[in-house]
């Protein structure tokens, strides 16, 4: 049952926040990390490493989120049954993680799952809309997940992309994901409402200005699968 999964994944996110709050293991990263991020990240006015502090911070607190809101969307539209594999796995990735991120504590670990499930999510939009021409849900992660990628670095963070392409190729080997009539009518009937009821409904799915950081260019040569 997801209600518990996610309310598991919340109270892991706020014990992560109260040994962060004693050993400060995820500030000392990113204060080593802030001079070698790329110039095209810049941030605003004021402290920058409070600024990235808590961009990550929210990102990893929209995980539950976004899986709460598509959950919700999913079954109210009949199908979740689609959408459950999926969310099943970007829950995983907080109760199983992969033994390649262990080894960290606090919101230092919890930053590299959130980074897998954000991945997942943005890389399931992205098939459905490649194969149906709409997206399943309204968010778009990209920006916020190229930023991660950079705080992570290259060789980590690759790591864990193709660990997120393993997780879901299983889902698209056939096309029966998109094949049917009431997921066809899901997708088309909020892209024609433009997302607008669940956007009002699930805030979090239009992306929080807080988290963004200011981009000047997307980093040349970054491609993120």
């Amino acid at each position: 049952m997801t209600e518990p999964r996610i309310l598991y994944i919340r109270e892991s996110i706020a014990k992560a926040q109260r040994i962060e709050a004693k050993n400060h293991q995820l500030r000392d990263f990113l204060q080593a990390k802030l001079p070698e991020l790329h110039h095209a990240i810049s941030f605003p006015n004021g402290n920058g490493l409070d600024a990235l502090q808590q961009f990550v911070t929210h990102y990893i607190e929209h995980v539950p989120d976004f899986i709460e809101a598509l959950t919700t969307l999913t079954k109210s539209a009949g199908v979740y049954q689609y959408a459950k594999a999926f969310l099943s796995i970007a829950e995983d990735y907080f109760f199983e993680p992969p033994e390649l991120i262990q080894g960290h504590d606090g919101l230092l670990a919890l930053i590299n799952e959130a980074y897998l499930a954000h991945r997942l999510m943005e890389e399931v939009n992205d098939r459905v809309m490649m194969a149906c021409g709409f997206p399943l849900a309204p968010m778009d992660m990209t920006l916020s997940n190229i930023i991660v990628h950079d705080i992570l670095g290259d060789d980590f963070a690759n790591q864990l992309d193709l660990a997120v392409h393993y997780s879901i190729e299983s889902l698209f080997e056939s096309d029966g994901f998109f094949r049917n009539a009431h997921f066809d009518d899901y997708l088309r009937s909020h892209h024609n409402d433009a997302w607008l009821n669940a956007i009002e409904e699930w805030p979090c799915l239009a992306g929080d200005s807080a988290i963004q950081l200011k981009l000047d260019r997307i980093p040349q040569g970054k491609v993120v699968h």
